[in-house]
């Protein structure tokens, strides 16, 4: 549960909810294969196939009356990973911050994977 004190009260969303905005704005970019839990998981998760859950991989906290945000993803092979992650950091801040009005201080994203196109 995020907890956010300001001058109107106090500000209460839930983590699940965070972690499918978040989710979904990222994978909706352009270049991601998916979300990835842990460094490990992705791995094995990678080799595998799995597919995977919107909510996986994505932390929400708070700085001060701030988010921050961690996602871990897997990307396509061959695709720029640095526009890749650009494009993400601005879309998941546009999302979160027109859906629930508070502000990202930070979108920190953890390529964890490589998929190509069939898996």
């Amino acid at each position: 549960m995020i907890n956010l004190e300001n001058q109107y009260g106090s500000i209460e969303i839930s983590q699940e909810y965070f972690s499918n905005l978040v989710g979904k704005a990222a994978t909706e970019c352009f270049g991601v294969a998916g979300m990835i839990s842990s460094r490990a998981e992705g791995i094995a998760a990678a080799l595998q196939g799995n597919r995977n859950r919107l909510d996986q991989g994505v932390r929400v906290r708070t700085a001060g009356e701030q988010l921050v945000i961690d996602l871990h993803i897997a990307v396509l092979y061959g695709v720029n990973i640095a526009v890749v992650v650009k494009s993400i950091v601005n879309k998941v801040r546009y999302t979160v911050e027109q859906a629930t009005n508070l502000e990202v201080a930070k979108v920190n994203v953890f390529v964890d994977a490589m998929k190509t196109e069939g898996n």
